[in-house]
């Protein structure tokens, strides 16, 4: 069963080429993001070391404050040409209406350019569990306790 719900988006940016014109879209009926395309007039050239912020062109309303829009970088991006987002992962909170710009950094070793309409970056929609802190003196012990990176074993 396939869980849906409607997000509302406005196109806020015009650019000459048509990269600003598409929704985002699933790659395949199993993809878990939508696909974000860098809404551009011209390449941007990301030389290694250097950050840049790649505008979307969109902005998003999600229907309640329950969700979260997550965004990563396109696995390939980040294999292929250390492409990542200088903040790890995007939060997009249900209360922000402005445009959707993905922050990237050049960890490779090769300048990258990005082009008009290229799939940069997913957004996956996430449910929220809002937590109510209660302040406590004691916590109940496990086996594991307070052992930190490699406590398990596993490091």
């Amino acid at each position: 069963m396939d869980l849906e719900v409607t997000i509302k988006v406005k196109r806020v940016r015009v650019q000459s080429n048509s990269a600003c014109y598409r929704l985002p879209a699933y790659a395949t009926r199993g993809s878990a993001g939508l696909d974000l395309q860098a809404c551009l007039n011209n390449p941007l050239a990301v030389a290694p070391g250097d950050r840049a912020l790649v505008p979307t062109g969109l902005a998003i309303e999600m229907p309640h404050g329950n969700m979260v829009g997550l965004v990563f970088i396109r696995s390939g991006l980040a294999a292929k040409h250390g492409l990542s987002l200088a903040n790890a992962v995007g939060v997009i909170d249900s209360d922000y209406k402005g445009e959707i710009y993905i922050p990237v950094i050049n960890q490779g070793d090769k300048e990258y350019i990005i082009h008009p309409g290229e799939r940069i970056a997913q957004l996956v929609f996430v449910p929220v569990i809002k937590a109510v802190l209660q302040e406590a003196d004691e916590l109940s012990s496990t086996q594991r306790g307070s052992g930190g990176f490699g406590s398990t074993g596993t490091f």
